[in-house]
């Protein structure tokens, strides 16, 4: 795995560096001082962190023109501004950190893009009969987060608010459950109005429960044969063991 860092302040390069050695120090590593340099480089990565606020061409021309060379790059904006937030996704950014950042969220942001290069080496790995990932884009605040439908457990919704539970935490935004269902596919199913559940990470269920493997859904009596029956085919399609269920 190769990741780079492009940045005109020598500070915030190294800081990243370290930051990026601590949790990953088995990644190839490359430092940029500027998007020339970087242009220059035949491959620029993996995963690069970038700054917008370059001393030459900014970071967003130089995104550009990395997305002419290399459509599959995951690519993580890094600046002290907010105002180009929406650029920033019209270039296919997978995230955006505002300076200064705390620990926590770079690790997040690290994690999830990491996951999200390991998924697309399994597709790339595998072409016949294999899709790679879907993904929803999840608008909140004017920030737009990339989640995996494979990483979401379950989803539950309350005065119009969604919070999506997934692998990673949890994500909130405004819409209807009924829109998510309609996107996420087969493998999820609607046990009662407010929730949305993944069969995958179904542990046990019964009559008015279904507990997750973080968290647990209500159950609506009227659905608990349709969702038998769901996931039973649900384990069929996947060729697994399915949890039990309980009086």
């Amino acid at each position: 795995m190769q990741i780079a860092v492009c940045d005109d302040e020598e500070g915030v390069r190294d800081l990243i560096a370290r930051k990026v050695q601590g949790l990953y120090p088995q990644a190839e590593l490359s430092l940029f001082a500027s998007g020339e340099e970087l242009l220059l480089k035949e491959n620029a990565g993996d995963i690069l962190f970038l700054d917008i606020l370059l001393g030459g061409q900014d970071g967003m021309e130089i995104a550009r023109e990395l997305r002419k060379k290399n459509r599959k790059i995951i690519l993580i904006f890094v600046t002290a501004v907010r105002e180009y937030v929406f650029q920033a996704f019209d270039v296919g950014a997978f995230h955006y950190l505002v300076k200064p950042f705390e620990d926590t969220k770079f690790s997040e942001v690290l994690h999830a893009a990491v996951s999200q290069w390991e998924e697309e080496c399994k597709g790339s790995s595998d072409r016949n009969g294999k899709t790679e990932s879907q993904y929803l884009w999840i608008k909140n605040g004017g920030l737009s987060t990339k989640v995996r439908l494979d990483d979401i457990i379950y989803a539950e919704v309350l005065n119009r608010k969604i919070t999506l539970h997934t692998k990673n935490g949890d994500l909130e935004y405004y819409g209807k459950l009924s829109e998510l269902e309609k996107t996420v596919g087969e493998d999820f199913f609607r046990p009662h109005r407010a929730y949305l559940v993944h069969l995958k990470y179904v542990e046990r269920y019964n009559a008015t429960e279904i507990v997750m493997e973080k968290g647990c859904a209500i159950m609506a009596k009227q659905n608990y044969p349709e969702f038998v029956k769901c996931f039973m085919h649900y384990n069929q399609r996947k060729g697994q063991q399915g949890a039990y269920g309980w009086d």
